[in-house]
């Protein structure tokens, strides 16, 4: 970073920082913001699942959804490493919020948050049973595909590099829902998986929540965000519709 440059100036730029040595406070709060949103969002994600295992109908669709709850939350530990060197409590994280909390499965908050913890609206909804399950997580795993593909690109150099040591693995996720859903579809299943797509179309869609210009901007101008909410869900609605289509299920 040249001398007579100032570190907004340097990100807006496209700089990288490497370390929190001198991280300016409002970048801080947003590296935070982004890293506790992915950290929760995978701990309450791990937690559904689960409560899903034993309803495997059988031994490789269990150790599918035990290796998906195993690696979701060492995805989270890995990114809460990097929340421990800006001064996080990670000895007590994982047990500071109730990751199996759900609202009824009724229940419509669109964005909102928690009054928990930072994870994504989603993770707020409780899963009905196994082929819910593999629903849910055939439509979550391409939004967490499109989300990644974006914050591998942050200017915090450590966080982009485990964003992308972690892309591979959610990929994965996606795949095993996949090969679970046909293998429903074989056993009749369309109707119940259906009604799954159609109950968490609207609820993964909100996960890339309303946008806020202003903050938009200022996100890109700290090398936080380069595409905007609005852009990440249409590229999600493309990549889902495609895979749901491809079933012979409908998008809602």
């Amino acid at each position: 970073m040249a001398e007579d440059m100032s570190i907004e100036s340097y990100l807006a730029a496209g700089g990288v920082l490497t370390n929190p040595t001198n991280v300016p406070p409002r970048y801080r709060a947003e590296l935070m913001k982004l890293m506790a949103t992915f950290v929760d969002s995978e701990l309450a994600g791990a937690a559904g699942f689960a409560d899903i295992i034993n309803q495997g109908p059988g031994i490789k669709e269990r150790i599918a959804a035990a290796k998906i709850v195993l690696e979701k939350t060492d995805n989270a530990d890995r990114v809460l490493k990097i929340m421990g060197e800006f001064g996080a409590d990670t000895d007590r994280y994982a047990t500071h919020h109730p990751w199996t909390a759900r609202l009824d499965r009724s229940a419509d908050i669109g964005a909102t948050r928690s009054e928990h913890d930072m994870r994504l609206a989603v993770f707020n909804y409780p899963i009905e049973g196994w082929t819910d399950a593999v629903v849910m997580n055939l439509l979550m795993s391409r939004a967490v595909g499109v989300q990644l593909a974006e914050f591998a690109l942050v200017s915090y150099q450590p966080l982009a590099e485990a964003f992308r040591a972690i892309a591979p693995i959610e990929a994965h996720h996606g795949e095993l829902a996949l090969e679970g859903a046909v293998k429903l579809l074989e056993q009749g299943a369309a109707p119940a998986m259906q009604d799954s797509v159609n109950y968490w179309w609207p609820r993964v869609a909100a996960s890339f929540g309303t946008g806020n210009p202003e903050r938009m901007e200022k996100l890109r101008q700290m090398g936080l965000r380069r595409a905007s909410g609005v852009e990440l869900k249409n590229r999600w609605l493309a990549e889902a519709a495609e895979v749901v289509t491809r079933l012979g299920l409908r998008t809602p």
